[in-house]
């Protein structure tokens, strides 16, 4: 099976696209300070944006993590696969993607920081 490699401009729409998708998500919500860590008994559930960012929901808080690596890897037919060592998810932690279909590791990512997206309280 060959696999053909976007072109630069096809990247860039793509890239577009997620940027474009993460400001739905995150539209009505104030962004706060940068976090190193996240409570993973917090989380209930994760959201990737392609080429662009994983959003982990706490109820009130979004946190977006736009990793520092293999951002480009970043598909919404993969799955997250974190395996942790304590009981938070923290910056520098790798995330492996893994194919919904075929079960096969696609890549992975480095975290970076979680910015932090509230509503407004009413």
């Amino acid at each position: 099976m060959l696999l053909a490699a976007p072109t630069p401009a096809e990247a860039q729409r793509n890239g577009q696209r997620g940027e474009a998708e993460l400001a739905r998500t995150v539209a009505g919500r104030t962004a706060g300070r940068p976090v190193n860590c996240i409570r993973l008994s917090a989380i209930r559930s994760s959201r990737i944006i392609s080429r662009t960012a994983i959003v982990y929901d706490t109820g009130r808080t979004l946190f977006v993590n736009r990793p520092r690596s293999g951002a480009s890897s970043l598909d919404s037919d993969s799955v997250l696969v974190t395996r942790t060592t304590g009981s938070q998810l923290c910056r520098l932690d790798t995330v492996r993607l893994v194919d919904r279909g075929t079960r096969f590791q696609r890549g992975f990512v480095i975290l970076d920081r979680f910015v932090p997206y509230t509503r407004p309280r009413r």
